[in-house]
C-alpha cells in the first residue's frame, strides 16, 4: 500500500518511521468451540454467565453484538419471558438490527401475549432516549407535563429561545438563539436545572453565561407552558422521576428481569443513573463495551462507568472478548501496539483469526494535494484491478476541514464517493459565508452574495433596510447594492447602517483600489478581508460554548484559503487578482454541480467510495482504510495535545478506532508540509505512527531534539509512559 509510482526525492524534513517487518508475526488461533455451538469459549463464557453484574470486554471485531443478541436468547431458554428482558443501545439503527437478530434467533420460543393471543412477546430493546419517551408518557403527570408532550426540533427550540431573549429585553447579537440553545443543552446534559444554572457558571465567565442562565429558566418554563420537551429533556426528566418518585422507579424497575446495555462505554452520566436505577433491584445487569473505542468525551461520556463497573456493582463477573474476526494480524498487531501505551485501561491483547495480509503502509505525502492525489491514485489504482469494490474502500479523516483537498481530487479523477456523516465541505456555512465574499470582491453587484453576507457577521444593516432596498432596486432595475450605497449618501440610514455600508465598501474595494492588482496572493487578499470583517471573532462568539465548533469553522476558512492560492499556483499564465478569484469560483460551482449529477443519475450511494471523519466510522468497517493526516496538531489534534495526557488518551483511542475498520489493507498518510493562508509550514510524523510501528521511544527521542515554538528546548517533554502501564 505504501505509494512508489513516484521516483522523484522527497526533501524529508524529519525521519518518518518505517515500518518494521522483522518483529515476529502474530499466530492466528483458532476459535475454540466451547459451551455455545458457533460461539468461542470467551464469548460461550458471556452468553452462560449467570444472572447478575457482567462485564463483557467485547475489543473491536469481537463479535459483541452476536454475544447480547445469543445470551438474550440463553435467558428465554433458562424461562425468561422475552417482554420481561430489555436491552438498551445508543442508535435507532443499532436498535433495529439487535431487534430484527433477537426475533429471528428466539423463533417459535416466544410467547404469545396472553392478553390478546395475537402479537408474539419480544424483548423490548430501543435507544435510552425512546425508553425514556415510554417511561415519561407513563408517568409525565407526575411532573406536570401532559401525557402527550410534544417533543420539539431544533428549528423549534430556536424559536422558543428567540421568544425567552425578547421576553428579557436581551439582543441577539449579545446572546443568539442558537448559543442559548447549546447552553441549555450543556447544562441539562450535566443535569443541571434552570434553577441551578446561575449557580454552576464560573466566576470568570462573561456576562452573557449569566444572561444565558436567566434566558434558560424563560425558555423552560414556556415549554412547560407548552405541554413540550426538548431532546434533552427525555433524560432529566426521567432522571428527575426516578430521584423524587421512587415509587416510579420501582415500577419502572419491576417491569423487567435483566437489563443489558451495549456500548457501555459510551453512557454520560444522567444515562449511567437512569440505567442503574433500572438495574438496581434485580441487579442482572450486563453491560458490554470497549474502555479503548471510548471516544465520545466531548458528547459528555464518561469512561470511568467500564473502567470502574466491577467496583460500583460488588460480585461482578468479568468476560474479556479478544479473538478478533474482522482484520488481519497485520493490522491487529498495530492496532494493539498502539492501544497499549494507554495508561488507564482494561488489559487486553486481541488476536486475530484471519487470513494474513499486507503490513499497513505509510505514504509520505510533501502537502496536502499531494496527500489527495497519492491517496486518490492508490484507490483509482485498486478499483481498476477490482481489488477491492468502491463500497468497500474508506478514506477517515480526523476534522472535517481536511476533506477538501480529497474531495476536489476524487472530482477530478471522476471517483464517486460519499461524504458521510457530515455535509460537503462545499456546502458548509462558514464556506458559503467565504465565497460569497468573494464574489463580491469581483462584483459588488450579486445581490445573492451580498443578501447572505450584507449583515454577516451584524454590521448594524437591519432586516428591514435590506430589505426596503431590495424593493427600490427592483423598482429601479438596479442592484442591492448600488441602492444601499443611494440611501447612505441621501442621509436615509441610520448612523449605524450607514457605517456598515461605509464598511462594505472599503472590503469590497480591496481588488479595485489602487495597488489591489499587486497584491502579493489571493490568499492574503482573503485574510485581510476575514480579518477586516471580523470573521474568526463572529465564529469564537456565534460558538462560545462551543470553542471546537469555532476553530473547526475557521479551519474551513484557512481551507478556501488554501484552495484558492492551489488554484493561482496552477495558472501558468499571469492573471490580474479578480481574473484569478472568477476562475476560482467558476473552478468551484462546476465541481459542485458535476458532484451532484454524478451521484443523482450514475451510482447509487451503497457502492461508492465513503470519506468521514474518525468519529462517524466508529461502528463501520472496509476491506480498504486510508487514514490520512497522520501528523501532530492534526491526530493526536492540537487541541488533545494541550489537554495533556487525558486528551492524548482519547485522541490514541481515536486513532485505535481508525486502524480496527480495517479488514485487510490499512494505509497510513502524512504531510512533510501543510499550507496555511498560502504559507507552507512543515509537519511532524504523528507519535501514532511510531507506536503503530513499535518504537514509541523514537518519537520521544525526535521530540528531545525538537525546539519548542518559543524557542526552548524540548528536551525530556513527554517522557515515554511504557513500562508504567496501569491496568484496571
Amino acid at each position: 500500500m505504501v505509494d512508489s509510482d513516484d521516483s522523484r526525492p522527497l526533501t524529508v524534513a524529519r525521519p518518518v518511521p518505517a515500518v518494521s517487518t522483522s518483529a515476529p508475526q502474530p499466530v492466528a488461533r483458532p476459535a475454540r468451540r466451547v459451551g455455545v455451538p458457533g460461539l468461542n469459549a470467551a464469548q460461550s463464557e458471556a452468553v452462560l454467565a449467570p444472572a447478575g453484574p457482567l462485564l463483557v470486554l467485547a475489543g473491536a471485531g469481537t463479535g459483541k453484538t452476536r454475544v447480547v443478541i445469543t445470551r438474550i436468547a440463553q435467558l428465554v431458554r433458562r424461562g425468561t419471558p422475552p417482554s420481561r428482558i430489555l436491552a438498551v443501545t445508543f442508535t435507532n439503527k443499532a436498535a433495529r438490527e439487535m431487534l430484527a437478530r433477537a426475533t429471528t434467533l428466539l423463533g417459535g420460543r416466544t410467547r404469545r401475549k396472553p392478553a390478546d393471543g395475537a402479537a408474539p412477546e419480544r424483548p423490548e430493546i430501543s435507544t435510552i432516549h425512546s425508553l425514556c419517551v415510554r417511561i415519561l408518557r407513563r408517568h409525565a403527570a407526575t411532573l406536570g407535563y401532559p401525557e402527550r408532550f410534544a417533543i420539539i426540533d431544533r428549528g423549534e427550540q430556536e424559536s422558543a429561545a428567540r421568544t425567552a431573549l425578547k421576553a428579557i429585553k436581551i439582543a441577539e447579537t449579545v446572546l443568539s438563539p442558537s448559543e442559548l440553545v447549546n447552553r441549555i443543552s450543556r447544562w441539562k446534559s450535566r443535569a443541571v436545572r434552570p434553577g441551578e444554572a446561575a449557580d454552576s457558571v464560573p466566576a470568570d465567565a462573561d456576562e452573557s453565561w449569566t444572561l444565558a442562565a436567566v434566558g434558560y429558566r424563560r425558555y423552560q418554563d414556556a415549554l412547560r407552558t407548552a405541554g413540550a420537551v426538548d431532546f434533552d429533556d427525555l433524560l432529566l426528566l426521567v432522571d428527575e422521576l426516578f430521584a423524587h418518585h421512587e415509587s416510579i422507579r420501582e415500577a419502572e424497575a419491576g417491569r423487567f428481569d435483566h437489563l443489558l446495555v451495549d456500548e457501555y462505554q459510551d453512557t454520560s452520566g444522567i444515562q449511567e443513573r437512569i440505567l442503574a436505577a433500572l438495574a438496581r433491584d434485580h441487579r442482572s445487569i450486563c453491560v458490554v463495551g470497549d474502555d479503548d473505542q471510548s471516544i465520545y468525551a466531548w458528547r459528555g461520556a464518561e469512561i470511568s462507568h467500564i473502567l470502574d463497573f466491577a467496583r460500583r456493582w460488588p460480585g461482578a463477573q468479568v468476560v474479556k472478548l479478544e479473538e478478533n474476526y474482522r482484520s488481519t494480524p497485520e493490522i491487529i498487531r498495530a492496532a494493539n501496539l498502539l492501544i497499549e501505551q494507554n495508561t488507564r485501561r482494561h488489559g487486553k491483547t486481541l488476536v486475530s483469526n484471519a487470513a494474513p495480509g499486507p503490513t499497513p503502509g505509510i505514504v509520505q505525502a510533501q502537502d496536502e494535494m499531494d496527500e489527495a492525489r497519492r491517496v486518490a491514485a492508490d484507490i483509482e489504482s485498486l478499483f481498476r484491478e477490482r481489488q477491492v469494490s468502491p463500497g468497500e474502500a474508506a478514506i477517515l479523516v480526523r476534522t472535517g476541514e481536511q476533506t477538501r483537498s480529497f474531495e476536489q481530487e476524487l472530482r477530478r479523477r471522476q471517483i464517486p464517493y460519499e461524504l458521510v456523516g457530515s455535509r460537503s465541505f462545499f456546502d458548509r456555512r462558514e464556506v458559503k459565508d467565504v465565497m460569497a465574499y468573494l464574489r463580491l470582491l469581483v462584483d459588488p453587484d450579486d445581490d445573492l452574495a451580498l443578501t447572505r453576507v450584507v449583515n454577516v457577521p451584524p454590521r448594524g444593516i437591519s432586516a428591514g433596510v435590506v430589505r426596503s432596498a431590495r424593493e427600490r432596486a427592483a423598482e429601479k432595475g438596479g442592484s442591492l447594492w448600488q441602492e444601499l450605497r443611494g440611501l447612505r449618501d441621501a442621509n436615509r440610514l441610520s448612523h449605524a447602517a450607514a457605517a456598515g455600508v461605509g464598511r462594505l465598501e472599503r472590503l469590497i474595494g480591496l481588488t479595485a483600489g489602487p495597488g489591489a492588482a499587486d497584491q502579493s496572493r489571493g490568499a492574503a487578499v482573503l485574510r485581510q478581508l476575514l480579518d477586516g470583517i471580523g470573521y474568526r471573532g463572529y465564529l469564537e462568539k456565534l460558538y462560545a460554548d462551543e470553542p471546537a465548533e469555532a476553530e473547526a469553522r475557521w479551519a474551513c476558512c484557512e481551507e478556501v484559503a488554501a484552495a484558492l492560492d492551489d488554484h493561482e499556483r496552477s495558472r501558468r499564465e499571469q492573471l490580474d487578482l479578480p481574473r484569478i478569484i472568477r476562475g476560482f469560483l467558476d473552478d468551484f460551482v462546476l465541481q459542485v454541480e458535476e458532484q451532484e449529477d454524478r451521484f443523482e443519475n450514475d451510482k447509487p450511494k451503497d457502492n461508492v467510495l465513503r470519506l468521514m471523519t474518525l468519529h462517524a466510522a466508529k461502528g463501520l468497517e472496509f476491506d480498504c482504510v486510508w487514514m490520512v493526516g497522520m501528523e501532530e496538531g492534526i491526530l493526536p489534534h492540537h487541541r488533545a495535545i494541550s489537554d495533556g495526557l487525558q486528551g492524548l488518551d482519547e485522541e490514541r483511542r481515536l486513532c485505535y478506532v481508525g486502524v480496527t475498520r480495517a479488514r485487510r489493507r490499512l494505509a497510513l498518510s502524512l504531510c512533510l508540509t501543510r499550507s496555511k493562508w498560502g504559507r507552507s509550514k512543515p509537519s511532524r510524523p504523528s507519535r501514532f505512527l511510531y507506536e503503530l510501528t513499535g518504537q514509541p521511544e523514537k518519537f520521544q527521542e525526535r521530540e528531545a531534539e525538537t525546539e519548542t515554538d518559543d524557542g526552548k528546548p524540548a528536551r525530556g517533554k513527554n517522557r515515554s509512559r511504557r513500562g508504567s502501564q496501569r491496568r484496571s
